[in-house]
């Protein structure tokens, strides 16, 4: 049996007036993912437990099998992990973004203009952080750099008692009612005004300015944690796989958890991403392997940013060129299972997270369905023979184990 998990990030949404009341999901031609749920058991899975903040670690972690409450630890050291940065005992991880704040004339308040600082380059990005880190980096404070604005900060004997806020959720307010909150406060505070003074003036924003195009100006710390105990997919189900993802914080879930991790040039995590390549890639692995999991990122991107038509483009992009692919793909591979869902709502109209429950389809090609009129929307998860996971780690049990 090979298995095959499908994942739209952020792809389910909430019911908007310039759609008609539908949701960007709905409104989208997804003739892949609608065949799908035409032929498939589906419901609807909770992947984020009520009293957790509805991240993609969170959700995706629960996709996977792992019961969040026990082995989630933050978000930083699973990107930690996706570059290569061993955590040591005491050390704690900071998401570290390339943020754009917007000042008023006197500059004595900011608001959150850009958390992507543009979806800056990841070659402008690095020049910032080599900055940042030759000037406010310590024996105890060091800095790396990621992926256009997603880079990290490690604080040796640091404290992850303190409370930092994500600068998606908070785009467009002022940033004083949100800067780090309890133990450790004063340290991420200093490095946070001390990067100001350094990145405002750097040739490189000063050249994106030039540019039109919103200069990263400052960084921003939260998802912080300390290095995780989570067992491998193999001692959990017994089998191995890869994972593809153009995001840190996934490929460092499929790191903790033992999987190779498939790399395929263009895969950005934004729009322009090399969907294909991802599918391709994806079925090509399972020559090696039993089981595979495709993360991609476009839709979140476009759900953060407000804008429901390029959420659509996504969406479509997703369904045509990922769903279409795999679909394809999977009829030379034998008896297969394919799992496709959101891992969490990022509506347009708030563009940061919900905790939701999202719509699932998991297909087994020994087992076709016959479900008219089953589209794969908000509302699939909504039918009344739809099966509910309210308990989202679960269905990775049911998925490959069938309990």
């Amino acid at each position: 049996m090979k298995y095959i998990v499908i994942v739209g990030d952020g792809m389910a949404d909430r019911p908007l007036k310039e759609l008609g009341g539908r949701t960007p999901l709905q409104h989208a031609s997804t003739p892949n993912m609608d065949r799908l749920a035409s032929q498939s058991l589906y419901g609807a899975v909770r992947t984020v437990p009520e009293d957790m903040h509805p991240g993609s670690d969170v959700a995706n972690l629960s996709i996977l099998g792992y019961d969040p409450r026990k082995f989630y630890s933050g978000r930083a050291p699973l990107e930690a992990a996706s570059i290569g940065v061993a955590l040591e005992e005491g050390d704690v991880a900071f998401r570290c973004n390339l943020v754009t704040l917007k000042f008023n004339q006197d500059k004595t308040t900011a608001v959150m203009e850009d958390y992507s600082s543009g979806h800056i380059t990841t070659e402008e990005a690095r020049e910032l952080i080599a900055e940042i880190g030759a000037r406010l980096g310590s024996e105890t404070i060091s800095f790396y750099p990621g992926v256009s604005y997603r880079h990290l900060m490690i604080w040796s004997r640091g404290s992850a008692q303190v409370e930092c806020v994500p600068p998606h959720d908070i785009l467009g307010k002022d940033i004083n009612d949100y800067l780090p909150v309890g133990e450790g406060e004063e340290v991420l505070r200093r490095l946070m005004r001390d990067s100001l003074d350094l990145l405002e003036g750097h040739p490189v924003n000063k050249e994106r300015m030039r540019n039109g195009k919103n200069p990263g100006n400052c960084v921003w710390f939260w998802g912080q944690g300390r290095k995780p105990a989570i067992p491998t997919f193999r001692e959990k189900y017994g089998i191995e796989g890869s994972l593809i993802s153009a995001v840190d914080l996934t490929r460092g879930l499929g790191i903790y958890a033992g999987f190779t991790i498939l790399s395929v040039p263009g895969m950005t995590g934004y729009l322009d991403t090399n969907y294909r390549g991802k599918a391709d890639a994806a079925l090509a692995s399972l020559k090696e392997t039993d089981f595979v999991y495709i993360h991609v990122e476009s839709p979140d991107e476009a759900g953060h940013s407000g804008r429901w038509e390029d959420k659509i483009k996504a969406i479509e992009d997703f369904d045509r060129l990922v769903v279409g692919t795999v679909m394809e793909g999977a009829a030379a591979l034998g008896d297969c299972r394919i799992l496709l869902l959101p891992d969490h709502p990022t509506p347009v109209e708030l563009r940061t997270h919900t905790g939701d429950p999202v719509p699932f389809v998991l297909y087994d090609s020994r087992d076709i369905r016959q479900n008219k009129g089953a589209r794969f929307d908000e509302e699939l998860a909504k039918r009344p023979d739809a099966r509910p996971f309210e308990e989202g780690y679960r269905l990775m049990d049911f998925f490959i184990k069938g309990i």
